[in-house]
């Protein structure tokens, strides 16, 4: 299970990814990429070039996990950054998981 506390920041890395990619690749990508730390307990995103799968590290105290989803149809939404990374809310997060165009919304005060 995610553990999304109050401290907890999402990243995305906005490139594409090799989804052949395991434990030790995207633990290289958040360091090298993403310039965090993999042990943090913060989530990692990464997804493949046609942004139909996505995968998601996170260290949960004890142990790395990786998770992964497929999409049987449509496609993801991605930020997209010269930077090649991205820092989301976790409302973003919600919104980018559920199929959202995070360029379309628009907070409000």
């Amino acid at each position: 299970m995610l553990g999304l506390g109050a401290a907890t920041r999402i990243f995305v890395a906005t490139g594409a990814t090799d989804m052949r990619l395991s434990f030790n690749g995207l633990y290289a990508l958040v360091v090298g990429q993403l310039k965090q730390d993999p042990k943090s307990g913060h989530l990692f995103l990464f997804a493949n070039k046609r942004r139909d799968r996505m995968k998601i590290l996170f260290f949960d105290s004890f142990s790395l996990w990786v998770c992964a989803r497929r999409m049987e149809k449509g496609r993801l939404h991605w930020p997209s950054s010269a930077e090649g990374r991205v820092q989301l809310t976790r409302e973003e997060f919600a919104l980018l998981v559920g199929g959202i165009d995070l360029t379309q919304t628009r907070p409000r005060k």
